[in-house]
């Protein structure tokens, strides 16, 4: 890039940016007020209308409210004036984007809306347009100028909308005293997701996954018991089902190159199993489980999982936590 088009770029970011700037001086502070309070009191849904790129960024808008906490959907003008319009219910709160505020489509949605008594919000730029003068709430999207050299793709325009919309979702977010657990719950499959709601029932082994061996059984059977689990430790229990230990592959071979030849027909795992070990519930996050296992001067790979009545249920490894994506 040379640094004729550097400079370009960074003008146009400027436009837009200097845009963005200047519409949050712009705003009406009632009106805001009563746009985030709709919102934050919708007892239904918010719907966002737009056509063509206000489309998209509607659609954006939509998906960001409802991660945070708001449900939202996007809807064409087409689609509503072809029978989407049901969607519509009196107790939603419909955002309608429209630079000029003209847009065919959008104005004759507005009877049926109306008739539908819903509350209408426009984030328009043109707020002596016809959809400024018959929405119930206006928020001042104007722009000076687009981005576009020959000033007519939507560039400055689109992004303060988005901007808008982000500010929207994010204020009523607050307002609702969103949590960082309730955030997760809308999105699991992000790492934050897996960190709050992820827990180690979700991913140990337990059952036919987690051979277990009784107290006094011979080294051999510890060999068969790994070899069966394919986990590289097994969990010692005693006649009740409580964990009285824990054996790994280290812990096998670092007892068999100890003891003499002599000696190893009455080995047991008795004699080398880890007694008392560092434990997990099954209720435990999974991301405090990995954290039992890595915050240690000495880091273990595995932990059995035991009961509120400290059977033994499961084992967890550190590679089924970091497998999950945490």
């Amino acid at each position: 890039m040379t640094k004729t088009h550097l400079s370009e770029v960074q003008n146009l970011l400027r436009i837009e940016s200097d845009a963005i700037a200047q519409t949050a001086t712009r705003l009406d502070p009632a009106s805001v007020e009563r746009v985030v309070d709709l919102l934050a009191e919708c007892q239904g849904k918010v719907v966002i209308v737009g056509v063509g790129k206000s489309g998209i960024i509607g659609q954006k808008i939509a998906a960001t409210m409802t991660s945070a906490g708001t449900a939202a959907l996007y809807l064409h003008p087409s689609d509503a004036l072809h029978g989407g319009l049901g969607i519509v219910q009196s107790n939603d709160v419909v955002i309608m984007l429209s630079n000029s505020g003209e847009t065919d489509e959008i104005v004759a949605m507005l009877p049926y809306l109306k008739n539908r008594q819903v509350a209408i919000v426009a984030i328009v730029g043109s707020i002596n347009s016809t959809l400024a003068r018959r929405a119930d709430v206006v928020l001042d999207a104007s722009v000076d100028k687009e981005a576009c050299p020959l000033n007519l793709a939507p560039t400055t325009s689109t992004t303060v909308a988005l901007a808008i919309g982000d500010a929207l979702a994010m204020t009523v977010m607050k307002v609702k005293g969103l949590t960082s657990d309730d955030f997760a719950v809308n999105h699991p499959a992000g790492r934050l997701g897996k960190r709050l709601t992820l827990r180690v029932g979700d991913l140990m082994h337990c059952d036919g996954e987690n051979p277990t061996i009784a107290i006094g059984s011979s080294w051999v059977e510890v060999v068969r018991a790994i070899s069966k689990g394919g986990l590289g430790a097994v969990c010692v229990i005693d006649n009740l089902g409580r964990l009285a230990g824990i054996i790994t592959d280290g812990d096998l071979r670092r007892a068999i190159e100890q003891t003499s030849h002599e000696s190893l027909a009455k080995l047991t795992c008795d004699d080398f199993m880890t007694g008392k070990p560092v434990v997990a519930t099954p209720e435990l996050l999974a991301f405090e489980a990995l954290q039992l296992m890595e915050d240690r001067p000495s880091q273990i790979s595995v932990l059995p999982v035991v009961d509120q009545d400290e059977r033994c249920v499961g084992l967890i490894r550190v590679h089924d936590i970091v497998r999950s994506g945490l």
